[in-house]
């Protein structure tokens, strides 16, 4: 809102304060400079290549914040969570994407203009981790940043199979995959012969977890594993196509002979492990396939079903890279592994190890 009370010019912003800070940015900040009859200062620009589909509604300009990293020389842009009231992309965002009025958003991959909010010298200590979900990774990044406050891990959830594309397209430093190849039983490696057959990568373990279905204290409905969503009694919330818990549990349903058109709620996704044990916490399903650590988080019980490696996949020159030497050193220490177990449903037996 503009206008004027006796004489006096009055601005409104909207109440929740993400959108009232960017109202400012927009309106407030060129209208006060107008008014003092100097120039609006803009912040510098820089092209970067998004790490995931960034979707917009078409009609209305859209503005997203990001958090920004440079990965083989180019900037990558990963889109934080919106919303008026999420307040953590303030305070986290590298920079400020518009995309305009007349497109429907960008594909992954795609080169956008990014407002810097930070520096790019500061940008460059980040390291990019774009793949599946998993605690740990926001656990290290905490200890990461608690070493050394100018380095940062920022991860970009979109599954298993879209942390291997990332890595292919290079668009992130490592890749965090625990996708289940049902032809052979294993884990991540056989698909990197399928997707990037003759690129020389590495493959280090970041610990064993335990999978299964998070149910609400007290299991109310006796849930006691993945056959009792064959009748279709129980509501479901599932992961997003692509994520490796999603290929889990469609190996899992189709070794028990069940047809996942049968479950109720197959089609209701998550992006992530916490959103399904939040899921489940509000009431909106009665169960959702995910790690042991999500559904202590929520006070939630568990079924498990199975116990499955998470892993980290990147270039193998990438390795000696000074700026992932730190999570190397971290992933070695005893104590981050203590802080990894007081998660729940972890094994870190391996973890830090090359198993390729």
């Amino acid at each position: 809102m503009l206008g004027v009370v006796d004489e006096t010019p009055v601005i409104g912003c909207p109440g929740y304060p993400v959108s009232a800070a960017l109202t400012f940015e927009i309106f407030a900040t060129p209208l006060l400079a107008g008014l003092e009859g100097v120039a609006a200062s803009r912040r510098p620009s820089v092209h970067a290549r998004l790490a995931r589909k960034l979707p917009s509604v078409i009609g209305m300009d859209d503005w997203v914040r990001v958090r920004l990293g440079a990965v083989n020389g180019q900037v990558v842009a990963s889109p934080l969570p919106r919303g008026a009231g999420v307040l953590t992309s303030l305070v986290r965002a590298d920079g400020l994407l518009q995309v305009p009025a007349g497109i429907e958003g960008h594909h992954a991959g795609e080169r956008v203009s990014v407002e810097l909010l930070r520096a790019l010298p500061e940008i460059e200590r980040t390291i990019v981790a774009i793949g599946s979900h998993d605690l740990v990774l926001d656990l290290a990044a905490n200890a990461l940043r608690a070493t050394d406050p100018t380095l940062s891990l920022v991860s970009t959830n979109v599954g298993s199979l879209g942390g291997l594309v990332a890595v292919r397209d290079g668009l992130c430093h490592v890749a965090g995959s625990h996708l289940l190849h049902p032809a052979t039983g294993k884990y991540t490696l056989p698909y990197l012969e399928e997707m990037m057959p003759g690129r020389d990568l590495a493959v280090v373990r970041l610990a064993h977890r335990e999978q299964g279905l998070i149910v609400p204290a007290g299991n109310p409905r006796g849930v006691t594993g993945l056959a009792d969503l064959a009748d279709g009694r129980l509501s479901y919330v599932n992961r997003q196509r692509g994520a490796g818990t999603r290929m889990l549990l469609d190996h899992e349903l189709s070794r028990l002979g069940v047809d996942p058109d049968g479950v109720q709620g197959y089609a209701r996704e998550e992006p992530t492990h916490l959103a399904v044990a939040a899921a489940v916490a509000a009431g909106r399903a009665d169960c959702g396939l995910g790690i042991l650590a999500a559904a202590r988080a929520f006070g939630l019980d568990f079924v498990p079903v199975a116990q499955e490696p998470y892993d980290l996949v990147l270039d193998v020159a990438a390795l000696d890279d000074p700026l992932l030497a730190p999570l190397w050193e971290l992933l070695a220490a005893p104590g981050f592994h203590d802080s990894i177990a007081s998660l729940g449903g972890y094994d870190t037996a391996e973890s830090g190890a090359r198993i390729r």
